[in-house]
Formats: C-alpha cells, sequence, structure tokens
C-alpha cells in the first residue's frame, strides 16, 4: 500500500490570480454528471481558459508540469462538488497556497490529501509574482514545519494542529487505514452490538 504520510510537498507554482473563484469555475457544473472522476482533469477551469483565449495560466505551457496552485481570497467557494479538488488532483496539483479557502472545498481536498495551505495576501502575492518571473523555481510546502518556501522566500502558514496532524500522521486516508489494518477492523466490527452476528 503507497505510503499516506504527507510531510513535504514540492514542485513547481502556477498562479491564478483574483477572490472568490468557486467551484463552479474550477469545473464547470455540466461535469458533475460524470459517474467517475476519471478525464476531470482537462476540464478544470474550462469556461475560464475559453473565456481567456489562451491566456490563462493552465493553458500557459511554462506552468504545464506545475504541482502548487497559487490563489487568493475565498478559493473554492460555492457549492461542495467534490468534483473541484478532484479535477485539480487529476490535472496535477499536490498542494493549494491561499489566502483562504470555502470551508467544504478545504475538506473535499484534505479527504484527498491535497494539503491547503494559508498565507498572508502578502506572502501569496510574492509567491504568484515569482512563480510568474520565473516558473521553474521549485516551491516546497513543509507540513511538519508549517511552512511554504521558494527560493529566498519562506512564509509560516496558518493550519490548525488537528488538520496539520491528519496528513503528517496519514490519518487523512481514512480507507487506505481500513485496509492496511484488516485484522484490527474487523475486530471493531465484531465488537458493535448493531452489527455483531449479523447476516444478510
Amino acid at each position: 500500500m503507497a505510503e499516506s504520510n504527507i510531510t513535504t510537498v514540492s514542485g513547481t507554482g502556477i498562479p491564478v490570480r483574483g477572490n472568490d473563484i468557486d467551484t463552479d469555475r474550477i469545473i464547470p457544473a455540466r461535469y458533475l454528471r460524470a459517474v467517475t472522476f476519471d478525464g476531470l482533469g482537462e476540464h478544470t477551469f474550462e469556461d475560464d481558459r475559453k473565456q481567456a483565449a489562451g491566456a490563462h495560466p493552465f493553458d500557459d505551457p511554462r506552468f504545464a508540469d506545475a504541482a502548487i496552485l497559487l490563489v487568493n481570497n475565498n478559493f473554492g467557494s460555492g457549492s461542495s462538488r467534490e468534483h473541484a479538488p478532484q479535477a485539480l488532483q487529476r490535472w496535477g496539483i499536490r498542494a493549494v497556497v491561499g489566502q483562504s479557502f470555502g470551508e467544504i472545498f478545504f475538506g473535499n481536498s484534505l479527504t484527498l490529501g491535497i494539503p491547503c495551505m494559508v498565507l498572508s495576501a502578502d506572502a501569496v502575492g510574492q509567491l504568484q509574482d515569482a512563480a510568474d518571473a520565473d516558473p521553474s523555481t521549485a516551491i516546497t510546502v513543509d507540513l511538519k514545519a508549517g511552512a511554504v518556501s521558494m527560493a529566498d522566500l519562506s512564509f509560516a502558514s496558518q493550519m490548525s494542529e488537528a488538520v496539520r496532524e491528519s496528513l503528517v500522521s496519514g490519518r487523512w486516508d481514512a480507507l487506505g487505514e481500513l485496509l492496511g489494518a484488516p485484522d484490527e477492523t474487523r475486530k471493531v466490527h465484531d465488537g458493535l452490538p448493531y452489527v455483531a452476528g449479523f447476516s444478510g
């Protein structure tokens, strides 16, 4: 089984500027009819990209292999669709750094093991500018230290201890924990009065 502990995420950054980017902009509602999440990545920001006519960061070849998304205030607001972080992950995003996040988007991202790191507006702006200036420079999201760094820039991130510990310990991956401990899972199952001895 793959290691679920997430202590650091490193990769180049892709800046998407603007406040209140909601989940309908991240992945348009017409893709919610999909039976699986396969193929969602290519439709990430699809309507914004069409409107930008090739000028959107997700169409810029300089950011084609980026793993760290750099956003502004209230990113992922709006509906509760889990398709938004699913689409980002399938595009290649492994961490998001921003000023603030929609609460449900934050929770859905955590369920996928995507850290959402909160920095000040000034810190996010510096990272976005640096990524624009040199897209090849790596960014490191350090969950243990609670910091985001890029070249000579380093910023402390705001993250609750419970969320940080969940990522670092691997407890964010509930299914992985169950599959990785079949004996313990069976023991708990058999001790539950409402399922013990049940036969369908």
